[in-house]
């Protein structure tokens, strides 16, 4: 802690201890380190205020409340729609963004920290790293700030596997398939020669890893049952579209549906619901929506009151027997 005050490299020094100290045992490691950075509060490392001083960032082209007005009026009833102004997005974005990218750049540094280590205990050749993040941040797109929402800025995350057994001339790839984070855990299982239990519903990547081509899912779903039951939502993302579902009714409220194009349209600043062109694709989406939905009813764990969401997220589902749901948690 007197070497490094900052959380950052602190993790950092103590994952690189770890690295050390493991290197020179019989037994393989895993080690899984969550940095608090980028998170707020923001309290970038001191030492690295120079790295960003005066510089300009440029804003998204979705960036602001103008861009947000096809959203559903549910999304905007969570912390995230009232931090755009709160955390500063619209009035000072190039400082906010310093800071967070200086946090960002701390991570960088902690992450070299940690490769450091396993150069000299001499483990480079059997030793891969993941690097990912469990959220986005919407950092002002669309006039919204924070994370939770179903959005790709909030939702899209990046996903970086060193795995020193690929060739060279196979390195620095791109693997386009749809992943998400279920897919780290059976991921470590694979690597380490263990079956992924039944149950589980991530798969392995290792694929990917073999060969960038490789498909992984058809589609994902995107869940939020965190926060004010407004901003709860279920979306379904596919190579092609990305369709989200606001159920929430009450208090002069409609369940609300968008759809978008992810190949043309990767900044969802067009919601394609109501537009004839897009009603076959409509259709599509809700199919593969209500199938998640009937999959969630079937195999809700029954825990922290996730099953009564098999009731919540059906389309077809009045509002009174949804808030029935709600009450009998």
């Amino acid at each position: 802690a007197q070497a490094y005050p900052h959380s950052t490299l602190a993790y950092g020094a103590w994952g690189a201890d770890f690295i050390r100290q493991s290197a020179g045992g019989d037994q393989p490691f895993c080690l899984s380190i969550s940095f608090k950075a980028p998170h707020h509060p923001v309290q970038p490392d001191r030492r690295f205020d120079e790295v960003y001083a005066g510089v300009t960032i440029d804003r998204p082209p979705n960036f602001g409340r103008q861009n947000g007005s096809h959203f559903s009026l549910q999304s905007r009833q969570g912390r995230q729609y009232e931090r755009f102004e709160s955390w500063g997005y619209a009035s000072d974005y190039d400082g906010v963004m310093r800071k967070y990218y200086q946090q960002i750049y701390a991570i960088d540094v902690a992450v070299g920290m940690l490769r450091q280590a396993v150069e000299e205990s001499g483990i480079a050749d059997n030793t891969i790293f993941v690097y990912t993040s469990d959220n986005g941040f919407l950092c002002g797109a669309h006039g919204y700030g924070s994370k939770v929402l179903p959005y790709e800025e909030a939702s899209c995350v990046p996903l970086i596997i060193f795995d020193p057994r690929v060739p060279s001339s196979r390195r620095g790839v791109r693997c386009d398939a749809l992943v998400g984070n279920i897919d780290i855990a059976p991921t470590l299982l694979d690597w380490a020669g263990i079956a992924r239990p039944d149950g589980m519903d991530g798969r392995s990547l290792q694929p990917c890893v073999e060969d960038p081509e490789s498909d992984v899912h058809d589609q994902l779903a995107l869940i939020n049952v965190w926060g004010p039951r407004p901003v709860h939502s279920l979306g379904i993302v596919t190579e092609h579209f990305k369709y989200i579902y606001w159920p929430y009714a009450a208090q002069g409220f409609v369940p609300t549906e968008e759809l978008y194009d992810m190949q043309s349209d990767r900044l969802e600043m067009h919601n394609l619901v109501g537009q004839p062109q897009y009603v076959e694709a409509l259709e599509a989406m809700r199919r593969r929506y209500d199938a998640q939905v009937e999959d969630w009813r079937r195999r809700a764990v029954p825990y922290h009151g996730y099953a009564k969401f098999g009731t919540i997220f059906d389309r077809h589902v009045e509002w009174d027997r949804k808030e029935r749901a709600y009450r009998d948690e």
